[in-house]
């Protein structure tokens, strides 16, 4: 009997002991790790065997990798006619400090970027791998030859491992490789050694369990002898007979409960050794006992449970390529040679110096290029800076010290050689003692490197050095280890391979990185060139004259403004001496100063100082104004500046003059600029006006507009202080003129002190004689002396004086919240001529809060119910109340706040926190909505099926699910006239799965995978997450697009309310962040209809112009560009607007082209649109129009005179206004 797919690289012998004999030995075959990796993957390759080779025993690691794959080869290469393409414009980040690169996770790659990267890290495997050359394995430019044998695997690999070991980018690509495997259904063998975790304390224990221990056969089981054919006392057992080089260990952390029926994951502590000795559980032999011993080299661990989580590795670094350092050693501060004291000579000294950096080192061998840089960073300055000139290259000096120094055969690796060291180290000992004491305590690892292994933490992109102790934490809990690898302590790693990346590595794989290193390089440098310049728009002050206040071009902006592009990184000195070089007429001295345009002209603020300040550090904006002058005058005229004074351009109304210097009865309005520092008073003497009144416009809280007076005292207040702005108007009189002129005018004003009382309403429910009365007051009257004076008015009785309150009552008869009554009226913000109410209850304390709540989002005025509660309070405590209060059961609800538009707003989901610390005022409205918050840091999506262009009556619509929670199957159907032009199927059919909760640090691809394993989505054909496009949906149709599966879903910022949609595509799709996805439709000729839509993937790295976005449409249809016409359409309007190529405008310095951008206004393309193309060959005619658009056009027209006839018979009360408040929005970019 044979088994398989038992135990990676192992020879089990498996028998039955009878009366002291063996019987039955059986064998099983080995594998490989790479055979963990295609199997985790279920791919497979032709079945024809491998060529021998040089390589010998080395093949048979590598399983069926190397069978012949004639898949394509990706144009991701590097090297001579092979260009690395970026489809973002930012080139990928150089490697981190750890100097080491990860993998980038293509949406549900980290179990097979942590196997990658455990192959990588074991060197016998690598360096079998790269000694694999053209003959067995062939070449990329052969793929195409019929006749030719490519096997593209194991050449992606080894692109794959030296873009690990040399590309200067902090994370590599597996796309190529794993397009290469095919992705077939078949099956792979793939053997470890498995053992179980239930009910065990560790590997150790498992493996007595399996390898020591004997299942007796007695009593009533025997076993029957095929020998002698009776039945047997036996012992029945299993030995490992045979080690191989590297043993893989897979726990089975994953169990069915039988009684719960589901999975689950076993998170008990499972411990593990760093070095295990198999010897007790191998068959016994006279091997040596180091045989049997084996050391950790990499865990991969399991983060989450078993329907779900993430993997990331473990991994000791055994050739010490990575820069490893402990975090207590990463805090201590760098001693540098250059500044110690007393000890200057050894600069001079370039061999002692080496000698001193190559003692640090492991095996005192370090690579030429990282010499260098050790070099730089001990002396604080280069080899070619301070020791060229007298010693030449660094390499030739090398060279010609060979008693001292020995090079590596191909000159990229230096070592000391061993009398070199001992000299050296005698020599340091005795003259710098001091100095290699404080080297040694600035280099880590440097007296104890072989005694403490470099472990690393490897997350997909990321890698963190980590401490051999940390490894215990992967013993339990929902973070653990999953898969262990050994390797024998006997394996010796050569010399030269210690902290070398380029041992190994075949020449054409060296050259290729080199290339691919210099051509990073160059990206960089150009994005980081780009992305740190910004435009300035320079005035010149000779340019300039002060004139009303402001300062006004003498000729034209153009000729006025001169535009420089510059490096903000560069200091302010060199922008000056920029600007002088520039404008070679400029004499004496130069100020910059920021400006900025305000309505009255152009105004200085504050001037530039400090010149060896870098720019960016100033926070110069990108297209800042700046105002260059000599500081003092311009036009010989001083010049104010600084935000005080700032000009302010006021509409000031006054009585016109008739030609004989006798004033009309006729207001005028003209402009007049005044400083906001000057007096309120100045707008009189500017028109001459000895003694006279001021007025100011302002808005009642009926939004009518009146004139208030200003008061004598208040004219000598600043315009600032008197809240005038910019476009304010003032009205001037004479009081000599008569005040009824106002009147005339159809101005009504009212003076400062013509009001002055306040209405009071009898809301108390009690029967007087008056129910509402006008109380006196100013606006120093305190409340409660104002409550106390109504009571009496109204004649109520004396005990509503400890029981009562009084509200504001607003425009629609809504009671707002109660004035304590502490407060003067000036206080409370009441106006005079006010309405209040006088109320039962007592007015809240200045501890406590007023607040309005209601059930459901759905607001109607007059519903809200009140409570008053203590600001301290917890969301958790207010919830309680308010369900009390209003009779609901049950704690599946949850508070929402109302937003200023009466609608429901953000949750209020810190459950803990107090409404003070989440600025919950009094008055404001609270909506209990029912529904149970996620976990902190989780979102609760409903997740829909969208069809963009099925058949009309697939799925039935739903309404009743509209405003409610809608149940799986059901249907959001937008209505038909809305919907993609022509006589296609308007209707957006958008069918709920269910709600998905899901952390906001997962990606795109996290949740198209988990939305997948919704019951409701069974029913749908879906290959693989790659095959789903995910959509926001707003106004019950895909919004936003989810472009970049890689991207979290916190940087999307998607809200609490926020829903998604899946669209299914028909290939995989994987987006770039410049690429927009659009539907296109190409005109029937002869027709006013389109055919069905196609999508098209415009990339828009190049500019969001027309002429771009006609060239990939007129590639797209195999069409000349000059014969085809486009546009898009909006479904609102049911028009079509047609997009060409506009003029390009030239500025004046620059000839810098200005090009309009699509996603401005007319157009404001976005994800989605559609977009018409007409074949001019065959139609000529600018209509884009179809009969589906006339006939929405007039269906609008319809509804738009019914709704004015509706509105003209009878006014609908609305939902109450919110009061009118300034609103600061910032938009950001969520592309």
């Amino acid at each position: 009997m044979f088994v398989s797919n038992v135990g990676l690289g192992r020879l089990v012998g498996l028998g039955f002991r009878q009366n002291g004999l063996e019987r039955n030995i059986l064998h099983f075959g080995a594998s490989c790790l790479l055979g963990t990796v295609l199997g985790a993957l279920h791919v497979s390759s032709p079945r024809d065997p491998p060529p021998h080779s040089r390589v010998g025993s080395s093949f048979t690691m590598f399983g069926d990798l190397f069978e012949e794959d004639y898949s394509s080869v990706s144009n991701y290469q590097y090297g001579k006619e092979k260009k690395l393409k970026t489809k973002a414009l930012e080139p990928p980040a150089p490697r981190e400090f750890t100097n080491l690169s990860g993998i980038r996770n293509q949406g549900g790659t980290c179990y097979l970027n942590s196997l990658l990267q455990t192959l990588h890290f074991t060197p016998e495997f690598r360096e079998a791998l790269f000694s694999l050359g053209p003959e067995e394995l062939g070449s990329f430019e052969d793929k195409d030859k019929p006749d030719a044998k490519v096997r593209i695997i194991p050449l992606q690999l080894q692109r794959l491992f030296a873009q690990l070991l040399l590309l200067d980018q902090d994370a590599a690509s597996t796309a190529d490789l794993t397009d290469s495997f095919g992705w077939t259904s078949n099956e792979e063998d793939f053997l470890d050694l498995t053992v179980a975790v239930k009910n065990v304390s560790g590997l150790e224990d498992a493996l007595w369990t399996m390898y020591v221990e004997e299942e007796m056969f007695d009593c009533d089981n025997l076993y029957h002898c095929g020998t002698c054919d009776r039945l047997v006392k036996a012992a029945k057992s299993a030995k490992l007979r045979k080690l191989p080089p590297f043993l893989t260990v897979s726990l089975l952390r994953f169990n069915f409960d039988f009684v719960k029926r589901e999975r689950y994951k076993e998170t008990s502590c499972y411990t593990f050794p760093l070095r295990i000795n198999l010897k007790p559980f191998c068959e016994q032999s006279d091997s040596d006992d180091l045989e049997y011993v084996y050391d950790l080299f990499s865990v991969i661990i399991h983060k989450g449970g078993c329907y779900g989580g993430h993997y990331h590795v473990y991994i000791k670094d055994v050739d010490h390529l990575g820069n490893w350092q402990s975090q207590e050693e990463k805090s201590k501060p760098d001693v540098n040679l250059k500044d110690l004291q007393n000890e200057e000579e050894i600069d001079d000294d370039p061999l002692r110096i080496l000698k001193v950096i190559l003692l640090q080192e492991e095996n005192n061998v370090i690579p030429v290029d990282h010499l260098g840089q050790k070099l730089l960073k001990k002396i604080g300055t280069s080899w070619n800076k301070k020791y060229k000139k007298q010693y030449g290259p660094l390499r030739k000096f090398l060279q010609l010290h060979s008693q001292v120094f020995l090079l590596s055969s191909d000159e990229s690796t230096v070592s000391l050689l061993k009398n070199g060291s001992l000299q050296a180290e005698s020599d340091f000992q005795r003259n710098d003692q001091h100095i290699f004491k404080t080297l040694t305590s600035e280099s880590p690892g440097l007296n104890d490197r072989t005694s403490c292994p470099h472990w690393f933490d490897i997350n997909d992109s990321k890698v963190q050095p980590i401490k051999e102790k940390d490894i215990e934490r992967q013993f339990q809990g929902k973070e653990s280890a999953y898969m262990l690898f050994y390797r024998k302590y006997q394996l010796q790693r050569p010399p030269e391979a210690r902290a070398n990346p380029r041992y190994g590595v075949p020449c054409h794989l060296l050259n290729e990185m080199d290339a691919a290193n210099i051509e990073l390089q160059t990206k960089r440098a150009e994005w980081d060139s780009t992305n740190n310049n910004f435009e300035l728009h320079l005035h010149l002050g000779p340019h300039y004259h002060f004139f009303n206040g402001a300062l006004h071009p003498i000729v034209s902006q153009a000729e006025s403004v001169w535009d420089l592009t510059f490096d903000k990184r560069k200091t302010l000195g060199d922008l000056r001496q920029s600007i002088f070089q520039l404008l070679d007429f400029w004499e004496g001295d130069m100020i910059l100063s920021v400006a900025k345009f305000v309505p009255a002209g152009l105004h200085v603020y504050q001037m530039l100082d400090g010149d060896d300040l870098m720019l960016c550090e100033m926070e110069i904006a990108d297209g800042e104004d700046l105002f260059v002058w000599n500081g003092v005058e311009v036009g010989g005229i001083q010049i104010p500046t600084g935000s005080d004074c700032e000009p302010l351009l006021l509409n000031v109304l006054h009585l016109a003059t008739s030609g004989e210097g006798e004033k009309c009865q006729q207001l005028v309005e003209s402009p007049h600029v005044f400083p906001s520092n000057a007096e309120v008073g100045a707008v009189l003497t500017a028109l001459a006006v000895p003694v006279g009144v001021l007025f100011v416009s302002a808005t009642d809280p009926a939004g009518e507009e009146n004139w208030v007076a200003v008061p004598k005292e208040d004219l000598k207040k600043t315009f600032r202080e008197q809240g005038l702005r910019n476009k304010s108007s003032v009205l001037v009189q004479d009081s000599r003129d008569d005040n009824s002129l106002l009147l005339k005018q159809g101005k009504w004003f009212a003076g400062m002190n013509e009001i002055n009382w306040l209405q009071v309403q009898n809301l108390c429910e009690l029967e007087s004689e008056e129910k509402q009365v006008k109380i006196s007051a100013t606006v120093n009257t305190v409340v409660f002396d104002l409550r106390i004076k109504a009571i009496k008015e109204l004649k109520l009785m004396k005990e509503l004086a400890e029981n009562s309150c009084l509200r504001s009552i607003d425009r629609n008869g809504k009671l707002l919240c109660p004035v304590p009554d502490s407060y003067t009226l000036k206080e409370a913000e009441l106006k005079m001529g006010s309405s209040l109410g006088l109320c039962p209850g007592k007015a809240p304390t200045s501890s406590q809060l007023f607040l309005f709540f209601t059930v459901g989002s759905d607001v109607q005025p007059g519903t809200e119910m009140e409570i008053i509660v203590e600001e301290t309070i917890s969301v958790r405590d207010c919830l309680k109340l308010m369900l009390e209060k209003s009779g609901l059961p049950g704690d599946t609800w949850h508070l929402r706040k109302m937003n200023w538009c009466y609608e429901a707003g953000e949750p209020l989901c810190e459950e803990d926190a107090t409404l003070r610390e989440l600025m919950i005022c009094s008055g404001d409205t609270l909506l209990l909505i029912e529904g149970k918050l996620p976990p902190p840091g989780f979102l609760k999506v409903p997740i829909w099926w969208y069809q963009p262009w099925g058949p009309t009556g697939h799925w039935k619509s739903h309404p009743d699910q509209r405003t409610g929670t809608p149940s799986p199957g059901g249907v959001w159907r937008a209505a038909s006239t809305q919907g993609a032009p022509g006589d296609l199927h308007g209707e957006v059919s958008l069918r709920y799965l269910g709600d998905l909760e899901i952390s906001e640090d997962a990606t795109v691809a996290e949740l198209k995978s988990q939305a997948m394993t919704l019951s409701s989505s069974s029913e749908f054909v879906i290959p693989s997450p790659a095959f789903l496009r995910a959509w926001t949906v707003e106004s019950q149709r895909p919004g936003r697009l989810l472009r970049t599966n890689r991207q979290q879903l916190k940087e999307y910022r998607l809200g609490r309310k926020t829903e998604i949609c899946l669209e299914l595509l028909q290939k995989e799709e994987n987006l770039g962040p410049q690429d927009m996805v659009l539907r296109t439709q190409m005109r029937l000729p002869g027709e006013r209809a389109y055919a069905p839509c196609v999508d098209l993937v415009w990339d828009t790295a190049r500019g969001w112009t027309a002429g771009s976005l006609r060239q990939r449409v007129a590639h797209f249809c195999s069409l000349p560009v000059e014969k085809i016409e486009i546009a898009k359409y909006f479904p609102e309007k049911f028009e079509w607007l047609p997009i060409s190529s506009w003029n390009q405008q030239l500025t004046k310095r620059k000839k810098k082209k200005k090009q309009d951008n699509l996603q401005g206004a007319p157009y404001y393309l976005k994800d989605g649109d559609t977009i018409g193309i007409k074949n001019l060959l065959v139609e000529d005619d600018e209509d884009f129009s179809t009969v589906a658009d006339d006939l929405g056009k007039k269906s609008q027209e319809a509804l738009r005179v019914q709704s004015s006839d509706l509105f003209s018979s009878a006014r609908t009360p609305g939902r109450p206004r919110a009061p009118e408040a300034s609103l600061s929005i910032h938009v950001g970019s969520f592309r």
